[in-house]
């Protein structure tokens, strides 16, 4: 990884930010000519989506870091979402692409969170990080009692930018037109701002952190390390370090051990919606880790943590009821309990969704393990969900917290097809339905 320093004002980012649009627009204007003069005619899309440019978007945004980098990941949801298919390839490559800080700027990260004399807070700290996100990388340490640590160092500037970045992503991906006509992208920024308020808040993040260890008492297969106060802040985060392997290396594993993964997996996913009432939203893969020493799933982060009430959850038991049961008016009715449909919404279009929810349910109506990877359900649901959002004054914005849930469930279904598993989904899940005899 090679070392660039990350621009911490709103006027150097914003400038970062022009500077793309124009050498993007230059790209089309040139690229265009020498096609007309050989007799072609691109459309603009094509003009736009050119490797040069697809590399110059990919670059930049992980040079930003940042909202823009993390906004880029939420809006590549891997399970159908309202962005080009294009860009949500562009985005996705984000998810492991970032420059870390140099030694000086992460020093001054550091002092900031955790004073001048940070240093004695720690016996040892390797300046290379082990890892490189979207807000923040990561560093070995240990702790002065010898324990090792994994400790989390947000980019400076990253909070106070984020209102800003975002706004100028959204900006940005409009006028390159990688965002189809009619669709209310506005609220989603919106929403999309909180949130990253939220994971930027590693005291928050900790809370959670600790909430979730205890939550899982119960589980010893489930791994969640513990937190530090020492070294904590609001932009630095120390916890235990999780010696295992990537989760998606298990895709050479034997089938009992990737079935088994992805089983806790999503039963963690129905405790968290039915019993917890608290989700971690974030679905990208490196927030998990397999111990292969010990069995166990090891749970990295909880920045995206959202807390959901009795509404929403119940909304969800009754509409993953009414799917089994194959009740269509008993679905309407749970949507519209979560939030669906508070817009105008035509007859096709409310079918439409109707369609999509009861296709995410497919597992659930499955007898025995259902085969991810042969059922294409992940493919499926992104082409379904493209093609609703694409149609002319077709999009309805589902509510914020239906969005951040359905990314988690998309999100999984994609790891379960990538690991080529295969879960009894309907014994999971069952426990918590309302079935009709």
């Amino acid at each position: 990884m090679t070392e660039r320093y990350l621009p911490t004002n709103r006027a150097a980012r914003f400038s970062k930010f022009a500077s793309l649009a124009t050498r993007v627009a230059g790209n089309v204007i040139a690229e265009g000519s020498k096609q007309w003069i050989k007799g072609e005619r691109p459309s603009a899309r094509d003009l736009v989506l050119t490797p040069q440019n697809i590399g110059r978007l990919t670059d930049q945004l992980a040079h930003l870091r940042g909202a823009a980098m993390k906004l880029g990941q939420m809006l590549s949801m891997d399970a159908g979402d309202l962005i080009e298919p294009e860009l949500a390839e562009i985005l996705s490559r984000l998810r492991s692409k970032a420059d870390p800080m140099p030694s000086k700027q992460l020093a001054k990260a550091m002092t900031d969170g955790l004073g001048a004399h940070w240093k004695q807070q720690f016996l040892a700290f390797n300046f290379k990080p082990v890892a490189s996100a979207s807000i923040g990388q990561v560093h070995h340490a240990y702790s002065d009692e010898g324990e090792e640590l994994a400790v989390k160092v947000q980019y400076p500037g990253i909070r106070k930018s984020i209102d800003s970045d975002v706004d100028n992503v959204g900006t940005l991906l409009n006028v390159v037109g990688l965002i189809p006509k009619g669709v209310n992208y506005k609220d989603l920024l919106e929403e999309a701002k909180k949130q990253l308020h939220d994971e930027a808040d590693y005291l928050r993040e900790a809370r959670f952190a600790c909430q979730y260890r205890d939550l899982l008492l119960d589980d010893a297969e489930f791994v969640v390390p513990k937190m530090f106060n020492t070294g904590t802040s609001e932009t630095v985060l120390a916890m235990q370090f999780l010696n295992g392997v990537e989760i998606e290396s298990l895709v050479d594993s034997e089938q009992e051990t990737r079935d088994f993964v992805m089983t806790k997996l999503l039963g963690l996913l129905f405790r968290e919606i039915f019993e917890f009432r608290l989700v971690q939203t974030d679905p990208n893969f490196a927030n998990y880790l397999y111990l292969p020493s010990s069995h166990q799933i090891g749970l990295l982060d909880f920045g995206a943590t959202r807390e959901y009430d009795e509404r929403i959850s119940e909304g969800y038991r009754k509409a993953f009821s009414s799917v089994v049961n194959g009740n269509i008016e008993g679905l309407n009715a749970a949507l519209e309990q979560i939030g669906f449909f508070s817009q105008e919404i035509k007859p096709e279009q409310r079918q439409a969704v109707l369609n999509l929810v009861s296709m995410a349910c497919e597992p659930m109506l499955h007898k025995g393990a259902y085969d991810f990877a042969a059922g294409g359900l992940a493919q499926r649901l992104r082409e379904a969900g493209t093609v609703l959002s694409m149609e002319q004054n077709y999009w309805h914005t589902p509510p914020a917290d239906a969005l951040f849930l359905h990314r988690k469930i998309g999100g999984l279904y994609l790891l379960a097809a990538r690991l080529k598993a295969k879960v009894d989904i309907q014994s999971l899940v069952q426990k918590y339905l309302i079935l009709e005899s």
